[in-house]
């Protein structure tokens, strides 16, 4: 080495060879990008729940993932878009399709409605579950669409089948069931939001809901067994 050269640690960005798979160095997978967002996703809804919305920015939300504003805007637009697209996501996974609800049907119909409530009361105690109706109880009167969305893809679809089964089988020898959509509300309310909300106060034990749902079941079916006119 000549006595005049200067030994340099840093002497510019390394020249990379081609990658085999024709990806260029450094740049992310799709499946990368989808992780990333599903965590911004995760992580958003945990941080509205916990600091509700309008406490929680865009600078929190940055910070908690580990991601630039630039990226979260250039794919969301603005926090409520981003808002509505983590809670979306955590209704859709959430959901009991319609045809999980069929697959509890038996002969008899009391033990068809108590397998029914207790599918829904277990999912709703779950993590997700008391995380999404937390989030319904602050958000649904700010946000309509919300409410609309919440209901399309929960209680509608679960009062429609619940109707529909009781029209088939609550009066056997009755050619119509007239209040079959009041009797399916009725339970739904009676059965499976009374046990949900009696939990959130604390005034049922884990270990009672079997009981309690069973229980309640048998009174809505000895005032929905009667004619509505009776």
């Amino acid at each position: 080495m000549d006595a005049g050269t200067t030994t340099r640690l840093f002497t510019g960005k390394p020249v990379c060879k081609p990658r085999s798979d024709g990806r260029r160095p450094g740049r992310p997978t799709r499946e990368m990008i989808e992780q990333r967002n599903e965590e911004l996703l995760d992580s958003s809804l945990d941080l509205f729940l916990d600091r509700g919305f309008e406490a929680t920015t865009i600078d929190t939300i940055c910070a908690e993932v580990g991601m630039s504003r630039r990226t979260i805007y250039s794919r969301y637009g603005d926090k409520e878009t981003l808002f509505k697209a983590a809670l979306q996501r955590a209704i859709d996974q959430w959901i009991i399709p319609v045809d999980r609800l069929r697959e509890q049907e038996c002969d008899d119909l009391e033990d068809t409605l108590v397998a029914v409530a207790q599918l829904w009361v277990s999912n709703i105690k779950k993590k997700s579950g008391m995380r999404l109706v937390r989030i319904a109880n602050t958000e649904v009167f700010r946000s309509p669409e919300i409410a609309a969305y919440l209901w399309e893809r929960t209680a509608g679809p679960t009062l429609g089948y619940i109707t529909d089964l009781l029209e088939r089988r609550l009066r056997p020898d009755a050619a119509t069931v007239p209040d079959a959509h009041d009797a399916a509300a009725s339970f739904l309310i009676l059965v499976v939001e009374g046990s949900v909300q009696l939990a959130l106060w604390g005034q049922m034990a884990p270990d009672d809901y079997d009981r309690q749902i069973r229980y309640r079941t048998r009174l809505f079916l000895k005032g929905a067994l009667a004619a509505p006119d009776a």
